[in-house]
């Protein structure tokens, strides 16, 4: 039982590590593409965290965007996150469908308030503003 414990213990500490370095090596990026995309899974779960609490969002968008943040959360994947470049796809796919639907269903402006990261990702996310539609301010 002890060594059970022992090497439950060593792989947690090497998970942990691994995530630090991860993080380290994500802040020193450069300014451009890289740092975007590293920076796209955190500003997903954030804006997620913040849509579903918000009351302008609709219950079907809500639902939605519940959706994508369990996917997120859930260890199990299509593809599994070990394989470089490839592993995080299914991640970033579901999470773009959730808030392209997001983004027809709840107000422009609502989801650049909840987006923490460059407002220019998630406008190329959306795509181009609905006619008709109010302009973000």
């Amino acid at each position: 039982m002890r060594n059970w414990l022992i090497g439950l213990g060593i792989g947690v500490a090497c998970v942990v590590a691994s995530w630090a370095l991860l993080v380290v090596l994500a802040r020193r990026l450069p300014p451009g593409v890289l740092r975007d995309l590293a920076a796209f899974i955190p500003d997903c779960v954030t804006t997620v965290r913040r849509l579903r609490k918000d009351p302008r969002v609709p219950r079907r968008a809500r639902v939605a965007i519940v959706i994508a943040g369990l996917w997120l959360a859930s260890p199990i994947d299509l593809i599994p996150e070990f394989l470089p470049v490839i592993g995080p796809l299914d991640d970033i796919v579901v999470v773009a469908l959730a808030l392209r639907y997001a983004g027809r269903q709840v107000p422009r402006e609502v989801l650049l308030a909840a987006w923490p990261g460059e407002p220019r990702l998630l406008e190329r996310l959306l795509g181009p503003p609905r006619p008709g539609a109010t302009p973000a301010a």
